[in-house]
């Protein structure tokens, strides 16, 4: 087990920004690559703090041994996400690169993501969009007209809503079903409460990275820029 104390983001194959990287790493952000998401933040001058999976996408092992700690899980049953999720403890863990470049890579983010929701401070960031994993109710601010999209990732009934466009009092949500694609906010306050403890995704776009983790997860505001 790889243990932090301070936040990690998980690097996926998939596509990272590399000034991205570089942000997270001044922030003291733990970089971990899976299998070759490693690459990805060598390409961005960062050393990786740890690298996990099975290890059949990475470039050059050889060149990290020594380097960081590299911890090779043979087992295929799993994905290197999954690999890294169980192979690691955070108070906060970003994943990058694991969505958008494939579907089958993102169906599995999404499937890794529901399985871990309960126990871990999970939120996605692809090329456009941040999601925040959110079990329970949440409260953070959005602009007039701000894309405020609320996906199920299993049915769940939403008790109430305010400082939204088209509030969610009394809907229910489910994948196959009615969804929260592209609701807006009216600017200001935004607050949603669902009836249960069902894992579901906030997504906003990308530019609000840092406004949603000041919301949900402080644990990254201790940790400034070097």
């Amino acid at each position: 087990m790889v243990v932090f104390d301070t936040p990690m983001a998980i690097v996926g194959g998939g596509a990272v920004d590399p000034a991205l990287l570089v942000e997270l790493a001044d922030r003291g952000v733990a970089l971990v690559g899976a299998d070759g998401g490693a690459d990805a933040i060598g390409d961005a001058g960062l050393t990786p703090s740890a690298i996990i999976g099975d290890l059949d996408s990475l470039r050059d092992r050889a060149s990290w041994e020594g380097r960081t700690r590299v911890l090779h899980i043979p087992e295929q049953i799993t994905t290197d996400f999954q690999k890294a999720l169980y192979s690691t403890q955070a108070p906060v863990t970003l994943a990058l690169g694991m969505t958008g470049k494939r579907l089958d890579h993102t169906l599995a983010a999404l499937s890794a993501v529901l399985q871990y929701a309960p126990t871990r401070k999970l939120l996605l960031v692809d090329e456009v969009d941040v999601a925040v994993v959110v079990v329970g109710p949440i409260a953070f601010a959005a602009g007039i007209r701000e894309r405020v999209s609320i996906h199920p990732l299993l049915p769940i009934s939403f008790t109430r809503s305010s400082g939204l466009f088209y509030p969610m009092d009394g809907l229910t949500l489910a994948p196959g079903a009615l969804i929260g694609t592209s609701n807006e906010g009216t600017g200001g306050p935004v607050e949603v409460e669902p009836a249960d403890d069902t894992p579901w995704l906030l997504i906003l776009g990308k530019e609000r990275l840092w406004d949603l983790i000041a919301v949900r997860h402080p644990e990254l505001e201790r940790h400034p820029r070097a």
